[in-house]
């Protein structure tokens, strides 16, 4: 029996399964309170999804509003934090829109699909601003190689990734891997896609205009994903017990490359007055944020929605979560060439209702009203936590702890082929080789190189570079220091390219909110963005939250990851990663004795503990503009940021990317194990031609540097300690992922 809003009216006291479906009895409660009655059974499924942590952001608000509050002056954002995605302009009349998202629990149970259904659904949030997707970046983490779980969960998330995006036709132009016994049994999948439209083109969710007409339209819709991601990221794997695990979505690749041209031939013929993806909560979502953002009326009849699965009931049609599908408000008269444009591309559209002058989203089941409720309740107005936060108790003992260098005995070339070896430094193309990166021809840079970059414009050479980062372990022992200086990393890793950074989006994973200690972290982290983007005058054009990324009682490392937006007006003149013989390397910045939290002192003596490298804006500041000075003056020829690892690590990725050696000598004033391994900030290693010394000198007025040694021959020579052979270099570095994984 159907339950209808009658129904619900006339037996208020029948019981509902509403913790089964994730809302809290105060929840509930609410509910009730704002219908004046008790919800139907499709209302109870539309706001446990709509009011779950994943789509809610209950938890999160009360933090996220200093995006708002703590204005970032910008001459370049159009459309920030509350649509699918930001937008910002990017010159020549061109826009660029894009975002990173989380994936993460899925993934941990489907690896495959988890995987590519984030990278479908971060692809259609991109599509559903008007924009053409042109790439996407993957930032991924996992548990230590060792474990037998990640030898399950990486081949297929990486496979998904992958599958996903090569056949949709979009490059995979970077991103990272990091492995850490906090991930294992929950890994993160975190999926960015950027795209690019002309200024007129910019589409937004919102339904208006009444009488104009809702099309679904797409994949049908079924049983897969029911509760999905939206329920899924809403609560904590257990250890032992049951969890409460829906089926994870099933993507097809192939339906959402149709869907995406005949989306983007829509928009060309200005056939659409409001548009939404169906990713989390599917329709429910869809409908009422349409009709929250619009004039706030609108009916549907759900009985019209094509069904791969006859069998599904009401509720479930609401919650499915089903990929490749898209909602779409749309003139009477525009209706005939909405569809010829869908027959077209095989697409199958159904005219399943209309927006009217009301207030209230209805939805009917063969004529029966079984969903009346004010849409913005659903969509916008949840429930809001203001969750118990507190600094760890073992923080202060935690920042003390710093590693005591005088009693590692171990020779520095030991510890760098010892690093270069280690899970997260060792050399990823394992996984990025099944990453197509050069379809659609317009490229620039990918893997390994610091930055992706993509031309936009054939005609001006004018391009866009991204860089995706984070760093949990810096986040770990100080969350406000540790995300600053995740902004800091992926600034400098666009900048090192010579693009101008000129935004920023994140994606946050955390574990549960109902632990102070977590939320702690996470305050910590947004004031730090929020600061952060003040700072470096770049606005937050949008980002996401994933709450509840633990296994039991054990919480992953806080893990913001941060995605940065730059500019370059012609790709020709960007900065690579590869230098030549007898160029000069020069060090920029000034390096300290910065080791805790690094890459050597986690991957060769298991320590973490201690205070994360200091941060300095304006230095980061500095070095950028060095760099894009340096580009118009043609001074620079490769450069590489300076990050995990240290210098170290740096060198020996141009070294190898190069095919050529290098021999350096520490002429700074800190100790040599620092010299390779510290991770101080603000830095960057380049190489200059000898006729272009002069000129790159006068530079240094912007920002220091310091000459470190010569590129040429066959090694890695630090004078005075070690001389390693390039093969020897590549064998350390290449081969950890090929022997654990094949």
């Amino acid at each position: 029996m159907i339950d209808t809003v009658k129904n619900a009216q006339e037996n208020p006291d029948t019981k509902q399964p509403f913790l089964e479906l994730g809302l809290k009895e105060d929840e509930y409660l609410k509910i009730k309170q704002i219908l004046n009655r008790r919800p139907t059974s499709a209302e109870l499924a539309m706001y446990s999804v709509m009011w779950s942590e994943h789509c809610s952001y209950k938890s999160s608000k009360v933090h996220l509003k200093q995006f708002g509050e703590k204005i970032v002056k910008s001459d370049v954002l159009m459309v920030g934090i509350g649509e699918n995605a930001g937008v910002v302009d990017i010159g020549d009349g061109w826009v660029a829109t894009f975002k990173v998202e989380s994936h993460n629990h899925p993934s941990y149970i489907e690896p495959y699909q988890g995987a590519a259904t984030g990278v479908g659904g971060i692809v259609r949030d991109i599509l559903s601003m008007g924009a053409r997707p042109i790439a996407v970046m993957d930032s991924l983490r996992f548990g230590p190689l060792s474990e037998p779980d990640t030898k399950r969960v990486l081949p297929g998330i990486v496979a998904g990734v992958g599958g996903y995006g090569n056949c949709l036709g979009l490059p995979n132009i970077g991103g990272e891997t990091q492995f850490d016994p906090s991930y294992l049994g929950n890994p993160l999948v975190n999926a960015l896609c950027v795209g690019v439209m002309k200024h007129e083109d910019i589409h937004l969710a919102k339904a208006t205009g009444v009488g104009n007409k809702v099309i679904l339209y797409g994949a049908r819709t079924g049983g897969d994903g029911i509760g999905g991601v939206s329920v899924l990221a809403s609560e904590t794997f257990a250890t032992t017990g049951q969890a409460k695990r829906p089926s994870v979505q099933v993507g097809d690749p192939f339906t959402e490359k149709l869907l995406i041209e005949a989306t983007l031939e829509m928009f060309k013929n200005k056939l659409v007055e409001g548009i939404q993806d169906l990713g989390g909560a599917g329709i429910s979502c869809a409908t009422s944020e349409l009709a929250s953002n619009g004039t706030g009326g609108m009916n549907v009849a759900l009985d019209l929605v094509p069904l791969r699965d006859e069998t599904l009931s009401p509720e479930e049609i609401l919650m499915s979560e089903s990929q490749e599908r898209m909602c779409a408000i749309v003139k009477p008269e525009n209706i005939a060439a909405f569809m010829q444009i869908c027959d077209k591309w095989e697409i199958i559209a159904t005219v399943i209702g209309e927006v009217t002058d009301g207030n209230k989203l209805v939805i009917t089941w063969h004529k029966e009203v079984i969903v009346e409720v004010p849409p913005r309740t659903v969509a916008h107005d949840g429930p809001v936590y203001n969750r118990a936060l507190k600094r760890p108790i073992n923080q202060d003992l935690l920042q003390k702890d710093s590693i005591n260098i005088s009693d590692k005995s171990n020779s520095l070339e030991t510890d760098l082929l010892k690093l270069l070896a280690s899970d997260g430094i060792s050399d990823k193309s394992w996984i990025t080789q099944q990453y197509d990166h050069f379809v659609r021809g317009n490229t620039i840079m990918s893997s390994p190189q610091d930055s992706g970059m993509i031309r936009i414009d054939e005609k001006t050479n004018r391009g866009l570079a991204l860089s995706l980062d984070g760093n949990a372990r810096f986040c770990k022992l100080d969350p406000y220091v540790g995300a600053q200086l995740a902004i800091s990393e992926a600034y400098r890793n666009v900048s090192v390219t010579g693009a101008k950074p000129i935004a920023l989006t994140n994606c946050l994973n955390f574990g549960s909110p109902e632990d102070p200690a977590v939320m702690w972290q996470f305050s910590e982290t947004v004031k730090a963005l929020a600061d952060g983007a003040v700072s470096f005058s770049i606005p937050v054009t949008g980002g996401n939250v994933s709450f509840y990324n633990q296994t039991g009682e054990i919480s992953i490392l806080p893990t913001p990851v941060i995605g940065v937006l730059g500019v370059i007006e012609d790709v020709r003149k960007r900065i690579p990663l590869r230098y030549k013989e007898n160029q000069t390397l020069y060090l920029l910045g000034e390096t300290k004795k910065e080791l805790d939290g690094s890459s050597w002192a986690w991957f060769i003596h298991n320590h973490l503990g201690g205070k994360p490298p200091q941060v300095n804006i304006e230095n980061e500041k500095k070095l950028s503009k060095l760099i894009q000075t340096s580009l118009k003056a043609k001074v620079i020829f490769a450069a590489h940021d300076l990050s995990e690892g240290g210098l170290s690590v740096a060198l020996t990725e141009m070294a190898l990317a190069s095919g050529i050696g290098l021999e350096v000598s520490n002429n700074t004033s800190v100790d040599d194990l620092s010299f390779l391994f510290s991770e101080s900030s603000a830095r960057a290693v380049v190489s200059i031609e000898e006729d272009k010394l002069p000129g790159f000198k006068e530079l240094f007025k912007i920002y220091p540097g310091i000459e470190i040694g010569k590129t040429g021959g066959s090694s890695f020579k630090f004078i005075d300690h070690f001389e390693i052979e390039l093969s020897k270099l590549k064998q350390s570095h290449s081969g950890t992922l090929s022997k654990v994984l094949v």
